[in-house]
C-alpha cells in the first residue's frame, strides 16, 4: 500500500513538476544569446496587433504569457508608439518593462501652417526638453524650412539636431518644387514666403492654388496683399501666436504688415507643406484679385473691389 502511494506522489509530482515548467517555459526568453535590435512601434500600432508581431519575430514565445505580464502588472494599454531597443534573450517579464518604460525613440506629429516656436512646444513636450533645449531649437530652427510631418526622434536629440533634421527632410520633400520653382524663374526664398502665406490662408488643399493665384495677381498689379495671417505673424506671442487681427492692426509699423507694404513680407510667417509650395508655382490664373471665407469655411473669389464688397456683404455681414 506504501508503495502505491509513494508511486502515485511520484507521479502527481511529476506531472507538476512538467506543468510548472511548461508554464514557465511560456514566459522565457526565446533565445539565450541575442544581441539588442530596434523595435519600432508605430502610431497606429495597437497593442492587439502588436502582440502576435512580437510572436511571429521571435520576441516572446507566448501570446497568452506576454498579455499575463502585462495584466499582473497593470501595464495593460500602457506600450506607447515609439522606438524601443529589445532584445529576444529577454524574457516576457523583461520585454514588457522595456515596452512599457523604456522608451529610446518617441513620435513627433507636426501639423502643417506652424510658426517654430509652437513646433518648439510639440517637441519639448514630446521629448521632455528642458527650456533650454527648446530654445536651442528656435535659434536654430528656419522659419518656413521646418518641413511639417511624423518624426520618430531620439530621446536624447538636441534642439540643434532636431531643426536641422527637419529642415533636411524639408530639402528632400521640397527638392522638385525649388526645381520647377527655377524653371519659373520664381527664387527660393520667395516660393517659400509665398507658401507660408497661402498655408495659413487656405482653408483646404483644394483652394490652395486659387489664393496663390489671387496673391501672384496682386504682385504683377503692384497691389499690396492685404493677408491677415502676416499681421497675425508680427503680432504673435507666446500663449497667442495667430491672435485675432483688429482694424486698429492693420495700421502696426512692421515689415509684415501686407496692409501698408507692397510685395511679399520680409520672410515665411509658417512652415508649410508640400501643397502650399506646390499651389506657388502651379497656381491658377483666373484674374481674381479678391477672396473671403465664410462662416463655414467656404471661399469666395472676386475680380472687383465691388464684387468684393458685394460678397463681404452677402456672407459675412448678413450672417
Amino acid at each position: 500500500m506504501n508503495k502505491k502511494i509513494l508511486v502515485i506522489t511520484g507521479i502527481i509530482l511529476l506531472v507538476a513538476g512538467t506543468i510548472t515548467f511548461i508554464f514557465l517555459f511560456q514566459f522565457s526568453a526565446p533565445q539565450a544569446k541575442a544581441g539588442k535590435e530596434s523595435l519600432t512601434v508605430n502610431l497606429n500600432t495597437t497593442e492587439s496587433k502588436l502582440i502576435p508581431k512580437l510572436k511571429e519575430q521571435g520576441y516572446i514565445k507566448s501570446e497568452w504569457a506576454f498579455n499575463f505580464v502585462l495584466k499582473n502588472k497593470g501595464w495593460q494599454g500602457k506600450i506607447e508608439p515609439g522606438g524601443y531597443l529589445v532584445s529576444k534573450s529577454m524574457n516576457a517579464w523583461q520585454l514588457a518593462d522595456v515596452l512599457v518604460n523604456k522608451s529610446y525613440q518617441k513620435w513627433v506629429v507636426i501639423p502643417e501652417g506652424l510658426r517654430k516656436e509652437e513646433i518648439a512646444d510639440i517637441i519639448q513636450k514630446g521629448l521632455a526638453w528642458p527650456d533650454s533645449e527648446k530654445q536651442k531649437f528656435i535659434d536654430n530652427g528656419k522659419e518656413g524650412y521646418l518641413f511639417p510631418d511624423t518624426y520618430l526622434f531620439g530621446l536624447d536629440y538636441s534642439g540643434q539636431e532636431a531643426a536641422k533634421r527637419m529642415e533636411n527632410h524639408f530639402n528632400e520633400k521640397a527638392a522638385d518644387v525649388f526645381k520647377k520653382a527655377d524653371d519659373g524663374n520664381i527664387k527660393n526664398d520667395t516660393l517659400v514666403v509665398l507658401a507660408s502665406l497661402i498655408q495659413r490662408e487656405a482653408a483646404n488643399g483644394e483652394e490652395m492654388p486659387q489664393i496663390a493665384g489671387v496673391i501672384w495677381s496682386r504682385w504683377l498689379k503692384g497691389m499690396p496683399f492685404q493677408i491677415d495671417a502676416a499681421i497675425q505673424y508680427a503680432l504673435g506671442e507666446p500663449g497667442n501666436w495667430w491672435k485675432k487681427v483688429t482694424t486698429e492692426d492693420y495700421k502696426i509699423d512692421s515689415p509684415y504688415n501686407t496692409y501698408t507694404n507692397k510685395g511679399r513680407p520680409p520672410g515665411p510667417i509658417c512652415n508649410p507643406g508640400l501643397a502650399a509650395l506646390r499651389a506657388v508655382v502651379d497656381s491658377e490664373e483666373t484674374g481674381y484679385l479678391y477672396y473671403l471665407h465664410d462662416g463655414n469655411g467656404q471661399i469666395h473669389l472676386a475680380k472687383t473691389y465691388k464684387e468684393h464688397l458685394e460678397n463681404i456683404k452677402k456672407y459675412l455681414l448678413n450672417n
